[in-house]
């Protein structure tokens, strides 16, 4: 390890200091061993295997503890699953010493196991090997510590459980656990999803089962309930009475890229809005909760979800690119949508009357990931300064992570005219030289100390699609029609116009510009 890496002593001191002091983790204790499923797939290859790596690299996946095995249907050996993944890990020819040297270290650690994910042999195989690691560290039975990713489609999971808890589960629980990682998307509806959690449920006790949804790891996103409950100046506005509306924003400049067979048999409403927005949505306008507990936080995100009305369809806008169709593995006829605005309200005290406009597309004319708070005029103007646009405050999730509040200022000179400034939090300029952890890194820490509070729960689960599976139903059906709009675009027409109804008001002459080093 480098000496620019973290040493034993920060870490400790970084974890007594944490918020995660709160939290009722279980006790590491045993070996630790790491099972990703799916181990030749590209999601295993571009997120759960760097993020291994970066952990290592950060002294979190100690090697006299930790045993990582890849397990798929492919026939390969460990050298060729690990030089599979090499790549992904660092660039070999801009590559310090140092770091070349951590990448072959971590790759020891990678054993492979080839299997079916239905059948008792590969799993009674994967046992085997886990239980070899287990012993040469000499630990007590069930104190071991198993960790299982499903780094695979959702229809394979039910399988795969079973076989997981047929033949890989710890003999005995002497302070070790087994918990799953399973990804998204977790169902297609209510129905789908409920199946799926029941299947589940039957074979897991909720607090082993972590399901991931990974915008709930990026920083910014994490920085919400901090943003919140930690400033005084936003307790008295954070609320209808200063709130005009929030837009939460998902855009790519791209479109499927060769995926559009897969895409379309989501959309972007299941790809991307009924859970990464709407985690977003439920930190920005849940409650206060009584402590950083996991349950007590999930507790109150699941209260805002069972409080938002019936979408009504006049205030939803779908759109699919022009060329999307264009893709041999799409149908001629599709209607998968590639662009959606939905407004979302909320029946409580806090939100009544407040839009909360959830925008997703592809094949836009830019890229980003941003959270939009816009603030109500300010009443009796006596500057004349409304037209120039509102206040805002501005979270930008991605890319050029940055936090700032958008305000009217006096223009510099000698006459008494406003212009529209702002209040700059970019994190590439505050916070040189750190570096922001990917979302998959964190979120398998997570897991490892046991902390759920960053992974959905089965009850906000069920909530989440209860609010969207009527007009997902309605599509499908063919009953609720894409409107076409230019790749490159802003996307339909009309989804500008539900926001002006909707009461947003567009700044102009007015463009945040991330500052330079």
């Amino acid at each position: 390890m480098g000496s620019g890496l973290w040493s034993i002593e920060k870490r400790a001191s970084l974890r007594s200091d944490s918020i995660l002091s709160e939290i009722e983790n279980v006790p590491e204790t045993g070996p630790l061993s790491i099972v990703v499923l799916g181990a030749s797939g590209d999601l295993a290859k571009k997120k759960t295997f760097p993020a291994l790596f970066h952990l290592y690299r950060q002294g979190f996946l100690p090697p006299d503890e930790v045993k990582i095995f890849g397990y798929a249907r492919t026939k390969i050996s460990d050298d060729e699953l690990r030089n599979r993944i090499r790549s992904y890990l660092v660039n070999d020819k801009g590559a310090s010493a140092e770091q070349v040297d951590d990448v072959s270290n971590f790759l020891q650690l990678i054993q492979y196991v080839s299997g079916s994910y239905d059948s008792e042999d590969g799993f009674r195989l994967l046992d085997k090997e886990i239980s070899v690691h287990e012993s040469l560290k000499k630990s007590v039975e069930g104190s071991s510590r198993r960790l299982f990713y499903l780094a695979l489609p959702p229809s394979v999971y039910p399988s795969v459980c079973r076989m997981i808890k047929t033949c890989c589960m710890n003999k005995s629980d002497l302070g070790g656990w087994t918990r799953i990682i399973v990804e998204k998307p977790f169902g297609r509806d209510l129905q789908s999803a409920e199946q799926l959690s029941t299947q589940i449920g039957e074979l897991f006790d909720e607090p082993q089962i972590y399901r991931i949804d990974h915008y709930l790891g990026k920083e910014l996103v994490q920085n919400m309930l901090v943003l919140r409950f930690a400033n005084r100046f936003f307790l008295p506005l954070w609320n209808r009475d200063n709130i005009d509306n929030v837009q939460i924003v998902f855009r790519e400049d791209f479109g499927t890229e060769g995926r559009g067979g897969y895409f379309d048999q989501y959309g972007i409403i299941r790809d991307i809005i009924q859970n990464h927005l709407l985690q977003v949505f439920c930190l920005i306008a849940m409650e206060k909760p009584i402590s950083l507990k996991p349950e007590h936080i999930r507790d109150e995100k699941v209260k805002v979800l069972e409080s938002v009305l019936p979408i009504t369809y006049d205030e939803v806008v779908l759109g699919q690119y022009e060329g999307y169709r264009d893709d041999p593995t799409v149908p001629d006829h599709s209607n998968t949508p590639t662009f959606a605005t939905v407004i979302l309200r909320i029946h409580n005290e806090r939100w009544e009357g407040v839009p909360f406009i959830l925008k997703a597309g592809k094949a836009l004319n830019s890229r980003k990931a941003e959270i939009r708070v816009q603030f109500k005029d300010v009443p009796g103007d006596i500057f004349k300064c409304q037209k120039q646009g509102r206040n805002e405050f501005v979270i930008r999730l991605q890319p050029s992570e940055a936090i700032y509040m958008k305000f009217t200022v006096k223009k510099p000179g000698l006459e008494m005219s406003t212009v529209q400034s702002e209040l700059d939090l970019s994190y590439g300029q505050r916070y040189q030289g750190v570096t922001i952890p990917e979302a998959y890194e964190r979120l398998i820490l997570d897991t490892i100390r046991g902390d759920q509070q960053h992974f959905v729960r089965r009850d906000e689960l069920k909530a989440s699609w209860e609010i969207f599976t009527p007009l997902l139903h309605k599509i499908d059906a063919g009953e609720f029609k894409s409107i076409p709009y230019k790749p490159g675009s802003r996307g339909p027409a009309e989804a500008d116009e539900l926001l002006e109804r909707a009461g947003y008001v567009q700044t102009h002459g007015y463009i945040w510009i991330p500052p330079t080093l």
